[in-house]
């Protein structure tokens, strides 16, 4: 009897062995399966993650690409400036023929320079945005409408530009932003003192955007 009950027990203990092994092995394979499929989802997201940042160095690079006989890349600022154009307006005006002709046709070329830029770029990296800032200055004079003027030369420069066929907004991928910054921006002729008239005018930035990039 005690020899039955034996063999009995050993036989259990064999079949939960057995059992015990089958969802051990069923467990096994499920995490296998988990892991991979998460494995899978991850390689997925970091490619994602790469492409993007491709594609925001390109964004990045991109604005290199633009016409180099008025712009300049600034690698302090890490932005395109108008090269070899004197802008420079009369003590408290924001007239725009303040300008010398020779002057203006240049700064109307740089225009025709930005869409061309723009256009290009729409073709190449068509979710590329960029932000074209038109920011007006002053001399450190103090005068009291020093905020005001520097926005007011901003604003001459678009109407200029508008009333000779150059529109930004209708490109799909400028966004323009006109601003006045007085004789605050860093971004000044040196040195910066009183009656410097070289910073009596407006400085033209062009910063890609990355937004949303999928």
């Amino acid at each position: 009897m005690s020899k039955n009950r034996s063999n009995t027990f050993w036989l259990s203990y064999s079949d939960l062995m057995t059992s015990l092994f089958f969802i051990m092995l069923v467990l096994f394979i499920v995490c296998v399966v988990k892991m991979k499929g998460i494995n899978t989802q991850l390689d997925k997201e970091v490619n994602a993650k790469e492409e993007q940042l491709r594609k925001i160095e390109e964004l990045n690079n991109s604005i290199k690409e633009i016409d180099d006989k008025y712009f300049a890349y600034d690698e302090q600022f890490k932005r395109h400036t108008l090269k070899d154009i004197e802008v420079s307006f009369n003590t408290y005006s924001s007239n725009i023929h303040d300008i010398e002709r020779e002057q203006l046709e240049k700064l109307l070329k740089a225009g025709q320079a930005i869409v061309r830029f723009m256009n290009s770029a729409k073709s190449k990296i068509p979710e590329a945005q960029y932000m074209l800032i038109i920011e007006g200055q002053s001399s450190k004079d103090y005068y009291t409408r020093n905020y005001e003027l520097s926005y007011e030369r901003a604003l001459a420069l678009i109407k200029f530009w508008s009333s000779n066929g150059i529109e930004f907004d209708s490109l799909g991928n400028c966004e323009v932003l006109i601003s006045g910054s007085g004789q605050s921006s860093k971004f000044r002729v040196q040195p910066d003192v009183r009656g410097n008239k070289d910073n009596q005018r407006f400085v033209i930035h062009i910063i890609p955007k990355p937004g949303i990039i999928e």
